[in-house]
């Protein structure tokens, strides 16, 4: 399995971002690390070598970049406009020196985006606020509250990051086209944050498919379950 990695300075960071690659060739998976995790957090606990067919079949090419949750929302030590901002730029970086550069590796000019946990937020939030780029959304066990990280601040940023805020002011037809999946278990910490963000999606009309697995934690060996069978939704060209 073809692994390569990268590091450069990121205009909208400031600062140097990392990022391991799988594959070479194949549909794009942007995929999130979990709460304040590295580039190489997938790998280290075996979700990448859990889809390792697709990637060495060149189905697939896997994106891991590095997170800066530890620069924004679990940042205590800065005041919450600037932890949102943090984030602001990060989404920033995610699409237009990443996602902007591979996404017309398919036909359909799209990627795939996908996390665990925290990393489920990421690739929501991601996938609703750019659905013009995004084709599939696969979260696993994602928790999709930042307002707990905001100690009650609330501006715009905020509320443009908070899915189940302005899901119900969207109306890009990009939105109603993507395959979406919100996988969790009803063991999972974050189960009932699944069922309030599907009942969202479903006031709007938007198809969806909430997973719900029986007696799994919220752990990687629930993930690991997971990844492979939510890739096979994806139709390879």
């Amino acid at each position: 399995m073809k692994e390569e990695y990268f590091k450069w300075y990121s205009p909208n960071l400031s600062r140097e971002i990392e990022m391991l690659v799988f594959g070479h060739s194949g549909y794009p998976i942007i995929l999130f690390p979990t709460s304040m995790g590295s580039y190489h957090e997938n790998k280290d606990m075996g979700l990448i070598e859990s889809v390792k067919w697709y990637v060495e079949q060149g189905l697939i090419q896997i994106f891991c970049p590095d997170s800066i949750d530890k620069d924004s929302f679990y940042n205590k030590h800065i005041h919450p406009v600037h932890r949102i901002e943090n984030h602001v730029k990060y989404d920033k970086m995610i699409c237009h020196e990443i996602v902007e550069k591979i996404k017309n590796n398919t036909p359909s000019g799209k990627v795939a985006v996908a996390g665990c946990s925290f990393g489920g937020y990421h690739a929501s939030n991601f996938a609703f606020r750019h659905p013009g780029y995004v084709s599939h959304m696969f979260s696993m066990s994602g928790a999709f509250n930042i307002k707990s990280f905001l100690e009650g601040f609330h501006n715009d940023d905020v509320f443009f990051n908070s899915p189940k805020d302005y899901l119900y002011g969207l109306e890009d037809p990009e939105l109603w086209k993507m395959d979406i999946v919100l996988g969790t278990s009803n063991w999972d910490i974050c189960f009932d944050s699944n069922l309030k963000l599907s009942k969202v999606l479903s006031e709007r009309n938007i198809h969806h498919w909430l997973d719900i697995r029986q007696d799994r934690k919220h752990d990687w060996p629930l993930w690991k379950e997971m990844f492979p069978h939510y890739l096979s939704r994806i139709k390879f060209l």
